[in-house]
């Protein structure tokens, strides 16, 4: 349901620092209370759809994962929290929480967590793994698409309703639903590479701001096999700065996620642009152009 996590740091210390983390499955009492914690640290103290310790306990009894990344002195860094069902007869997980400290951020412990996560499902049978992220986050849209390889599968409007969560006030719930297919080799991570050649790509959403405010640039050219749609780096600190601009991007990207989704295109790929301070989702139509 909700993530909030960050890629890795390659500095020499967060590297020693990444090396102590040990990831595993809840355990004591104080480890669940942790576990609520966090969810109260990391999305507020009015959050309602918080888990509480009785569900963990219960998930991780019937197939389910409630699992903690812990530092050397047992302090809990971050959790992540899934649920094992049936998809029309398919044995399927959904990961419906992953949190990690803002000071944790450095090292890499949300892809450990998911790494985790889809080891002890994958012993169970399972060959897919759900869950979602908020496509204005760029640092989920760098683990999610670029470090893990999933796949977008869904643009969700306001998929979780009011959740009372400080991070979700004013953007409301709109969600990416992803896949990560976990099942035999794992495919190779899609790095982001040199995005020269994406730079030349329309892009189809404006900036909140900018002259024109509609969410989509239309007409495309005949033929568009492959465009972008931006989003800000930091979609938190605009929110801080203004959050009628924050509204605002919320708006314009999922009109343009919507009508690009409906006219056959897919998000393939993620690449940032700390120099503009966005983030660019490649979008590439199935039937070759708009």
């Amino acid at each position: 349901m909700n993530e909030s996590h960050s890629g890795a740091s390659s500095t020499p210390s967060a590297v020693a620092r990444a090396a102590e983390v040990e990831i595993r499955h809840l355990r004591s009492g104080e480890e669940y209370h942790a576990c609520v914690e966090l969810q109260r640290a990391t999305w507020g103290g009015e959050f309602s759809e918080r888990v509480p310790m009785t569900i963990l306990k219960i998930a991780q009894r019937l197939g389910g994962v409630a699992a903690g990344a812990f530092d050397r002195e047992g302090r809990l860094l971050g959790f992540v929290f899934g649920m094992t069902g049936l998809e029309k007869g398919r044995l399927v997980h959904w990961s419906d929480m992953l949190a990690v400290r803002a000071e944790a951020r450095d090292l890499g412990v949300g892809r450990k967590l998911k790494e985790f996560q889809r080891d002890v499902v994958r012993a169970l049978g399972v060959e897919v793994i759900y869950w979602s992220f908020d496509p204005l986050v760029a640092r989920n849209a760098h683990l999610n698409l670029n470090r893990l390889g999933t796949q977008v599968v869904e643009y969700v409007q306001d998929m979780y309703g009011d959740t009372a969560s400080d991070l979700h006030d004013g953007l409301g719930t709109d969600r990416f639903v992803v896949a990560w297919w976990i099942a035999g080799e794992q495919p190779p991570r899609r790095e982001p590479g040199d995005p020269s050649g994406w730079k030349t790509l329309p892009v189809l959403n404006l900036a909140p701001g900018e002259p024109q405010q509609a969410g989509v640039q239309e007409p495309l050219a005949p033929g568009t096999a492959e465009l972008r749609i931006q989003i800000p780096l930091d979609i938190h600190r605009v929110k801080v700065d203004s959050p009628m601009a924050a509204a605002g991007w919320r708006r314009v990207t999922r009109q343009a996620f919507l009508h690009s989704f409906e006219r056959g295109y897919r998000v393939s790929g993620f690449y940032r642009d700390d120099a503009a301070e966005r983030g660019y989702y490649l979008l590439t139509s199935a039937e070759g152009g708009g």
